[in-house]
């Protein structure tokens, strides 16, 4: 047998044991097989187009993963770091507004000025002018919130908030993914009785929230199911969740209400093909789960927007399909003529002219 033969039977055998050792290994996650649905048509008001290309790169450099992008009353721009902290953008300057402790995400005014976070390993907090930070709430029907996501402040102070998963924190949102159970949750938060209820579970990944503009219902991105979900707060309906709208053609992650009725998704990757076969697999998602984490699939760089109406259909979409410039996109923020983007991993906001 010549040396060459010998080589590649023996890398054939470690690739054998290495396969082996995956299959029988204990796994962190339990699969579950599911059928994903078929991935929607870039067509249309989906169809590609440059319009990201042109944004804005605020803070380059200075700012780190800035999740979720507000403003106040005076135009001054807000986000949450990797480093904890909330950072204040003011003609052009940047400074640190308070210090959370914790990975703040999710960001709202309150009617009383207070900045309400959704701090993916605190929980719920409440951030007032001065930067004082109060923890609201970090567990609901005795169960602790395991990743606390978005957040989004009714007109008269109430708070809904989403835990995108009770069994994965932050940093394993990979894991939940690969399980395809749902780990999901709904809250509200009363802060005049100080009390938290939960008004949907069973959601696969809650990320994004957002109300209504007359505050009627509640939408929330599921994100590992490529869809957003309404949850009705007034009406005949009142307490039912439904599907609104189509399917998306990606992972939905921030969304927001525009001020016009209508709502902003951002659309953190385009579906993945790896994934969509991995997900009727469970045993093959197990093995990839006892992976090393650099060889797990990634996503693909791609920059995109969806605005829906009011039924949840899409009416037009803003692309860097090179993902070249803008990519991951985790929020969308509507402030006059502007859009503010957030980035959970990239070194800057974005914003874009409308």
């Amino acid at each position: 047998m010549t040396m060459i033969k010998r080589v590649l039977l023996l890398l054939l055998a470690l690739s054998l044991l290495a396969v082996a050792y995956l299959a029988i290994k204990p796994a962190p996650i339990d699969p579950v097989a599911w059928e994903p649905s078929p991935v929607p048509a870039m067509t249309g008001p989906l169809a590609p187009n440059a319009k990201l290309a042109t944004a804005e790169l605020i803070g380059q450099g200075q700012v780190d993963g800035p999740e979720d992008i507000e403003t106040d009353a005076q135009g001054r721009v807000y986000a949450g770091t990797h480093a904890g902290t909330i950072v204040r953008v003011e003609a052009g300057k940047i400074t640190t507004f308070a210090d959370t402790g914790g990975r703040p995400l999710g960001i709202d005014f309150a009617p009383d000025g207070a900045l309400i976070v959704a701090d993916a390993k605190r929980g719920l907090l409440s951030v007032a002018p001065d930067g004082v930070v109060t923890l609201l709430t970090d567990s609901a029907d005795g169960l602790r919130f395991g990743f606390t996501d978005d957040v989004v402040v009714a007109s008269d102070g109430v708070i809904y908030f989403t835990d995108a998963s009770d069994k994965f924190g932050f940093g394993d949102h990979m894991l939940d993914l690969l399980e395809g159970r749902a780990h999901g949750r709904l809250l509200r938060y009363d802060p005049v009785g100080k009390t938290t209820t939960v008004l949907a579970q069973g959601l696969f990944f809650a990320n994004g929230v957002a109300l209504a503009k007359d505050e009627s219902f509640v939408v929330v991105n599921e994100t590992y199911r490529y869809r957003v979900t309404r949850y009705w707060l007034r009406g005949p309906k009142a307490g039912t969740t439904e599907p609104f709208g189509a399917e998306l053609p990606g992972f939905p992650d921030g969304i927001s209400q525009s001020g016009r009725g209508t709502f902003w998704v951002a659309m953190f990757t385009p579906r993945n093909p790896v994934g969509d076969f991995l997900a009727p697999r469970p045993f093959l998602r197990k093995m990839v789960a006892n992976l090393p984490r650099f060889l797990w699939p990634k996503p693909e760089p791609y920059g995109l927007v969806i605005e829906l109406d009011e039924a949840g259909q899409v009416i037009r979409s803003l692309h860097d399909a090179s993902g070249g410039y803008v990519e991951q996109v985790a929020s969308v923020h509507e402030h006059g003529d502007k859009l503010y983007l957030g980035h959970l991993s990239r070194d800057r906001i974005t914003r874009v002219s409308l």
